[in-house]
């Protein structure tokens, strides 16, 4: 169990320093498998900074690229994960049955018979999920015409019968705050705008994201769409509460090990789109915390970052 530990670090500090970290794992704590929450939170703290500090060292792109990069990233991710049951159930040929979630139900699919026994295609969530999938390979070409139907579908979602229209016309993503459909077009134009300018530079300065982080998500659709678990459940707002947290921490990390900025541009894309949905439909806010303390949340990670930064760089000037 101790090697999971390694995953945190990059491929090249594994290879140098990977077994003598081990050793001195097995050493400090014989007969466990797994050290003391403690040891584990300082390693994984010291792996995503050293991962920080490879990604600043490699000056194949600009930081600011990079950052677009991740926030596209971050927000492909954010629009797709309340529709991981139904492309899980769509991929699957699975009937859900009575977890059919705001769907007129008919055969396999529950997205396939709409008003005036119109047949829809496809589920919703095909789009973000190619979008995520196209920025990891860093095929941005391909993210870019996903997110642009993104914005058809939500703009067209009272006539349009090609998508199915949960999370269209009904449930949704809520997180840290109000609910965000496809309807809101914010979150969709958002994303398109950073595929364009990720598509207009040359698809070589883009990083590749090795085919493993598929693994994380593939999980994710097992648990949505095995377990049921959907965007207004109770452990799906606890689950990603602590992810979102966990994401801001990262960026923390990262920017005051590195004094860079690009974690600056991830973090203030997803406070926008949350602030925005929270502001302009406050009636629809889950109540799980109060206003206040979900808007500080989203926006005092902005100046903490940023001060963060300047810290790092000051250190480095006088040393």
């Amino acid at each position: 169990m101790n090697r999971l530990l390694l995953a945190a670090y990059p491929k090249e500090h594994r290879a140098r320093q990977g077994d003598e970290l081990l050793a001195c794992l097995a050493e400090a704590y014989p007969g466990r498998s797994w050290p003391p929450a403690r040891e584990v939170a300082a390693l994984t703290r010291a792996g995503v900074q050293a991962r920080a500090r490879a990604v600043v060292d490699d000056t194949a792109r600009p930081w600011w690229l990079d950052g677009i990069h991740l926030a596209a990233l971050v927000l492909a991710a954010l629009a797709l994960v309340p529709y991981l049951q139904d492309v899980w159930h769509w991929a699957l040929r699975i009937d859900p049955g009575t977890h059919a979630i705001a769907f007129r139900f008919s055969g396999w699919y529950p997205w396939a018979e709409g008003e005036g026994g119109r047949t829809r295609l496809l589920p919703y969530g095909l789009l973000p999920l190619v979008c995520l999938l196209a920025l990891l390979r860093g095929k941005a070409w391909i993210a870019l015409p996903a997110a642009a139907t993104m914005i058809y579908a939500g703009a067209s979602f009272h006539h349009s019968t090609l998508f199915g229209d949960e999370g269209k016309a009904g449930l949704g993503y809520y997180g840290l705050g109000a609910p965000i459909t496809a309807r809101d077009l914010v979150l969709s134009a958002t994303l398109c705008a950073a595929c364009a300018v990720l598509a207009l530079c040359r698809p070589g300065r883009l990083r590749r994201h090795s085919y493993r982080w598929l693994l994380p998500l593939l999980l994710a659709l097992f648990v949505a769409g095995g377990l049921h678990v959907i965007a207004v459940s109770p452990s799906f707002q606890r689950g990603m509460f602590l992810l979102e947290i966990a994401g801001l921490l990262t960026a923390w990390v990262a920017t005051a090990a590195t004094g860079d900025h690009r974690w600056l541009i991830p973090v203030a894309a997803f406070a926008f789109v949350r602030v925005q949905a929270i502001v302009v439909q406050p009636d629809g806010f889950m109540r799980s915390l109060p206003d206040l303390v979900v808007l500080l949340l989203l926006v005092a990670p902005l100046p903490a970052l940023a001060i963060a930064a300047q810290r790092r760089q000051d250190r480095a000037l006088l040393g």
